[in-house]
């Protein structure tokens, strides 16, 4: 198996909707993009799929000097294989793929959030940088577009933290921040009980309007000129900001159920994209 197919078996296993934007870039762009979210995949699943932290610890900081030894031009893993060739056609930045294992390493040092600065923080190192980095690979022309990027990544990964409640308490993880739980009359006994209430949708419901607030955000950043390079950041868009829309219309039975689209319904939501964009 060749770098590329590793990299493509990994996207493709993972049943994300990231997969459907792929599809519609050009070959050399679509391997780039592949190779950058096998990377993502790879390091959260050091942290997600190994019960002791320790081990976890010692994996995520050989995938950091692997990426060290990549910017050298000696990588070792298949997926740093895959992702060398694009570092200087797209310009990736070492920090940012560092910056993502940071974030990774975050959920072994902390299972809640005070505030939502520091849940900024957070998105920022596990989804900001990633918008900035896919940006670059689809392409642009107005540094404003990174900008844009960052945003879009934000509201990705607030979509995320609303949709995967339930599966990340019975992690023993609560992203909601403390002060917003204490705001609604939430607990985090609640949360980790899974016990869904008025109180816990009007939590919700505030977290929803923040993130597609975010996303209107997002779209006022990016200039004109980018629109058709950014398309499968926009596809994305779409389909997440769908998957909010459920999610609201559902009344945020996210502690037992984990809701989500069909294959068919992100398709059809990116080729729509695709064609009016």
């Amino acid at each position: 198996m060749s770098p590329d197919e590793y990299c493509q078996q990994k996207t493709v296993q993972s049943g994300s909707s990231f997969y459907y934007s792929f599809l519609f870039l050009p070959a050399e762009r679509r391997r780039a993009i592949t190779a950058l979210y096998a990377f993502c995949r790879e390091v959260d699943d050091t942290v997600d799929e190994t019960s002791d932290s320790s081990v976890a610890r010692i994996k995520l900081a050989w995938w950091r000097t692997e990426i060290a030894n990549m910017y050298k031009g000696a990588p070792t893993h298949p997926v740093t294989k895959a992702l060398a060739p694009h570092i200087a056609p797209y310009g990736l930045e070492e920090q940012h793929l560092q910056a993502i294992i940071d974030g990774m390493e975050m959920d072994l040092d902390q299972s809640r959030y005070l505030d939502y600065p520091g849940l900024q923080r957070y998105c920022w190192r596990v989804a900001g940088v990633v918008g900035i980095l896919s940006a670059s690979i689809f392409g642009h022309s107005n540094p404003q577009t990174l900008a844009y990027a960052e945003k879009l990544g934000l509201a990705f990964q607030l979509t995320n933290i609303i949709r995967d409640v339930g599966d990340d308490a019975r992690k023993g993880r609560i992203y909601l921040p403390v002060n917003e739980l204490q705001q609604f009359g939430v607990t985090a006994a609640d949360i980790l009980n899974f016990r869904h209430s008025e109180k816990f949708e009007a939590l919700m419901q505030f977290q929803a309007e923040r993130a597609q607030g975010v996303y209107d955000e997002a779209m006022a950043l990016l200039p004109k000129e980018d629109r058709r390079a950014q398309r499968p950041g926009l596809m994305m868009s779409a389909i997440y900001r769908t998957l909010l829309g459920e999610i609201q219309r559902d009344g945020f039975h996210v502690l037992n159920q984990r809701i989500s689209l069909t294959p068919l319904r992100k398709l059809w939501l990116a080729w729509k994209t695709y064609v009016r964009t």
